[in-house]
């Protein structure tokens, strides 16, 4: 399966917001058990207000309407070696791309599945996401921690 951009996870969000179902490529490894332990663990609401949707693929889900939150689980696992910086929240420790401001995407990082997440910044904080979801990620293998912590998200992030 080809694996998404952010930018074409972005139009996604931005095109779904009138479909009933969000829809978007799954992971290499969404078939992992360990990513529908995390799926079934997931919350319905993240924040205050933003409702889980019903999505087309395995070990995806999304929220608000339109998509402001997005994820994957099963993509690639990150190697000791990437140049993005490190935050945490809760036990969980994420790669965090910034590379579109309104919209970053954080890859846990020492998590087998790995699992992306993309936030519409404008709609949600990070912080808040990631910490509403942090506890069903507890359920992949931790294999590594971040030797460097930018940050320690929280929900005024």
């Amino acid at each position: 399966m080809r694996r998404l951009t952010a930018l074409a996870l972005v139009t996604i969000v931005l095109l779904s917001g009138c479909a009933q179902t969000v829809a978007f490529d799954p992971a290499d490894d969404a078939a992992n058990a360990l990513c529908a332990d995390v799926v079934v663990r997931l919350p319905d609401t993240i924040g205050d207000d933003l409702q889980k949707r019903q999505t087309n693929s395995q070990g995806t889900a999304a929220w608000g309407d339109p998509s402001a939150v997005l994820l994957r689980c099963g993509v690639t696992v990150p190697g000791p070696t990437s140049t993005l910086p490190c935050v945490q929240t809760g036990n969980i420790y994420w790669l965090r791309d910034g590379s579109d401001e309104n919209n970053p995407v954080f890859i846990t990082y020492g998590r087998e599945p790995a699992t992306e997440v993309i936030v519409d910044r404008t709609a949600v904080s990070p912080g808040v996401v990631l910490l509403d979801i942090s506890q069903a990620l507890e359920y992949t293998k931790e294999t590594r921690q971040c030797t460097e912590i930018e940050d320690s998200l929280d929900p005024s992030n």
